[in-house]
């Protein structure tokens, strides 16, 4: 499996470096997530996504815990769910979430989605500023937030987000909105990075990844990588956990990639952020 060290990290805003391949733990069942956590961290995965809505932050604590490994060693990410927005609940929710954890801190700490409809992701973002000021997360960032929502909270608070985790695949490449990023200094991370696996059957997914020997979840995973994304798929099985991460051996040429960026279709797997509001 890829070691720990061949992983590149990237440069965030705030001066945090982030590894950019890691683990997704949502819908990793409580009961398993431990030992999968565990499993990943042994084979060189130093990065591990969770959220309080995933209900498994203790699990994700207790491998780290159990790895052996220092606390600057292991990346780890929680995010602030919908019905914890607003200032006050915010930096209760934080606090919350690294009792599950049994951590001092967290690495980077997320707003889940926008939830525009509630109007507090500014009281929200105000309070992950003081959050991050206080030492209890490293880095603060967002996640599925669209160009509007950024704006505005760049203008009303002036800071900017250090990430945006958002659904990105070969078939939803949100290019305008990997634009607006580059302009902003925001670092993309891609969450569902295989799209439920719904390219693998591409003619042109299956023809690079014949051609470079690797399976197409490989291929799209180093598609990922080229284009300086963040990118934690998820998997609860050591086979798949050894393949997802052997990404850093071959390397896609420019005519595979435009062959890639060709597939986009503006198909999303999960909810529309601009609308999405579940507590």
């Amino acid at each position: 499996m890829t070691s720990a060290t061949q992983v590149p990290t990237i440069p965030l805003r705030d001066d945090v470096a982030i590894p950019q391949f890691g683990l997704g733990v949502w819908e990793i069942p409580a009961g398993d997530t431990t030992e999968v956590v565990t499993r990943a961290l042994q084979g060189g995965y130093r990065h591990i996504d969770t959220a309080k809505v995933y209900g498994n932050e203790a699990q994700v604590g207790a491998a780290f815990r159990a790895s052996g490994l220092e606390r600057d060693e292991v990346f780890i990410t929680t995010k602030c769910w919908n019905d914890d927005q607003g200032f006050d609940k915010t930096k209760r929710a934080l606090k919350d979430s690294l009792g599950r954890l049994e951590l001092p801190y967290v690495d980077l700490y997320l707003i889940h989605w926008p939830a525009p409809s509630q109007d507090r992701y500014v009281d929200t973002w105000k309070a992950f500023i003081e959050l991050q000021q206080e030492g209890l997360t490293r880095s603060i960032g967002v996640s599925n937030f669209q160009p509007d929502h950024l704006h505005r909270l760049i203008e009303e608070t002036g800071v900017t987000p250090a990430i945006n985790q958002i659904e990105l695949h070969p078939r939803l490449q949100q290019a305008g909105l990997r634009r607006e990023h580059e302009d902003l200094g925001i670092i993309t991370e891609a969450w569902s990075p295989l799209g439920k696996g719904r390219s693998f059957q591409d003619e042109t997914i299956q023809a690079i990844a014949q051609d470079h020997r690797k399976t197409p979840a490989q291929v799209i995973l180093r598609w990922h990588v080229q284009l300086g994304n963040v990118v934690f798929p998820r998997s609860v099985r050591p086979e798949r956990l050894e393949e997802n991460i052997d990404v850093f051996d071959f390397h896609l040429s420019e005519r595979e990639m435009d062959a890639i960026a060709a597939l986009d279709a503006g198909e999303r797997t999960g909810p529309d952020p601009d609308v999405f509001v579940r507590p």
